[in-house]
C-alpha cells in the first residue's frame, strides 16, 4: 500500500518487528513515497535488563509474540522494512533524522563477553543509566548511572532478551556521581542487503546494519546504496549515548522514537554509508581487524573527494592526510568499524 507523504507513525510491534536478521525477503510493513516524514519506534533488545525501568506494555508485547527460536541469528530487534516507492538497485536512498525522543528514562549498558577487555574482567556486568532533567521539553542532554550487578542470570550473556531479576538487593549503586553526555542515535540503520540469504544483524556491511556511529542522530544525513526494489529500509538497537569504539560490549542501550524523512538521492551515489553530521561528511569502512576497516574508510574518502570535491586523485591523498580525520567507530562486533571525516567546506570549495 502506498501512502501520502504526511508525517506517519510506525509502531513496533511483533507485527512490524523482526529480530535478530537482515533479510531482502522479508515483506515490507509499510511503503511510502519519496519525501515522506515519519515517526519510527525502536525498540533495543536489552529491555529485559532492568524490566521494571526498561519495559511497558508495548515492549513487553514484542517479549511475548516474537518466541525466542525466532530471535536468531542475531541480537538485534529491528523495525520494518519500510519500501520506498520507486527506489531501485543502484540507487541511494537518503535518510535525514530529523528528532528524536525517548520511550523511557532509563537505559542499560553491558560490559559483555564481546566487549574488548573480557579478558581481564572474566566476568558480564550491568549498568542502568538514567535521563536527567530535559531542558525546554527537549530530548535530555545527560544522563547518569544509578546502579550496577554483575550478569548472573546465564553463564553467558548469550541469548538475546534475557529478562535479569529486579530484586534491589542485587543492585549496586554506582559508587560516586557522575554525568555522561547524551548522544542519542540508532546503532543498527539501514537497507536491506544484496543477495537473497537471511544474515545475522550483527556485523556492520556497506548496506549499513549495526554501524554504531554515535553520529546517526538528529540533524544526520544517512545515504546508503539500494539492493533490491524498494530500498527495504529498517531502524533497530536505539542508544542514549556511546563513546567511539563501544569499548566494554554496548552503548547505553535504550528504547528511542525517531522521526525521518526517506528520499532518494539522484545526484549521489555511494557504496557503503555515507554521513552528513555537523559540517563534515564520513566515510565508514568495515573489515576483520582496524586495519582492514580503515583501509576501506580511507579509500571510500578519497572516493568522496574526487567525486564529490573535484580533486585528483593525487590532490585527494595529500588532503586525507592533512584534513581528513580517522576514527575508530567500534570494535566489538566482530566485523569492526571505522570512520573518516572531512569538513564540508573542502568538498564545497
Amino acid at each position: 500500500m502506498s501512502l501520502s507523504t504526511d508525517v506517519l507513525q510506525l509502531s513496533a510491534t511483533p507485527d512490524t518487528c523482526y529480530w535478530g536478521y537482515l533479510d531482502s525477503g522479508q515483506a515490507p510493513v509499510l511503503e511510502v513515497e519519496p519525501g515522506a516524514e515519519l515517526w519510527i519506534e525502536a525498540v533495543t533488545h536489552h529491555s529485559g535488563d532492568a524490566p521494571d525501568l526498561m519495559m511497558d506494555d508495548g515492549v513487553r508485547a514484542i517479549w511475548a509474540g516474537i518466541p525466542e527460536a525466532a530471535r536468531a541469528p542475531g541480537v538485534h530487534i529491528m523495525t520494518g522494512p519500510i519500501a520506498v516507492t520507486g527506489a531501485l538497485p543502484g540507487d541511494t536512498l537518503r535518510v535525514e533524522i530529523l528528532e528524536m525522543r525517548p520511550r523511557l528514562a532509563y537505559g542499560s549498558n553491558c560490559a559483555a563477553n564481546w566487549g574488548l577487555l573480557y579478558d581481564t574482567f572474566g566476568k558480564e556486568r550491568i549498568t542502568i543509566y538514567e535521563l536527567l532533567d530535559a531542558v525546554d521539553g527537549g530530548f535530555p542532554t545527560e544522563a547518569r548511572p544509578v546502579f550496577g550487578f554483575d550478569f548472573t542470570t546465564r553463564d553467558l550473556y548469550d541469548l538475546p532478551g534475557v529478562i535479569s531479576p529486579t530484586e534491589a538487593s542485587r543492585r549496586q549503586p554506582f559508587g560516586r556521581p557522575v554525568t555522561v553526555p547524551v548522544r542519542p542515535h540508532l546503532g543498527v540503520m539501514g537497507v536491506a542487503p544484496a543477495g537473497t540469504e537471511r544474515r545475522s544483524s550483527i556485523p556492520p556491511g556497506v548496506f549499513g546494519g549495526n554501524v554504531d556511529n554515535w553520529r546517526f542522530g538528529p540533524g544526520a544525513v544517512v545515504h546508503y546504496p539500494v539492493f533490491h526494489e524498494g530500498a527495504l529500509f529498517y531502524v533497530g538497537d536505539p542508544h542514549f549515548s556511546q563513546g567511539d569504539g563501544e569499548l566494554c560490549g554496548t552503548a547505553i542501550e535504550a528504547s528511542l522514537d525517531v522521526r525521518v524523512r526517506l528520499s532518494l538521492a539522484d545526484s549521489l551515489s555511494v557504496q557503503a554509508p555515507l554521513l552528513l553530521h555537523g559540517g563534515q561528511w564520513y566515510t565508514h569502512g568495515f573489515g576483520g581487524d582496524l586495519d582492514e576497516a580503515m583501509r576501506m574508510a580511507a579509500e571510500q574518502m578519497l572516493d568522496l573527494l574526487v567525486g564529490r570535491g573535484g580533486f585528483t586523485r593525487d590532490e585527494a591523498y595529500s588532503l586525507a592526510s592533512v584534513a581528513v580525520d580517522l576514527g575508530i567507530t567500534q570494535v566489538v562486533d566482530g566485523t569492526v568499524g571505522c570512520h573518516a571525516a572531512v569538513a564540508d567546506a573542502i568538498l564545497q570549495g
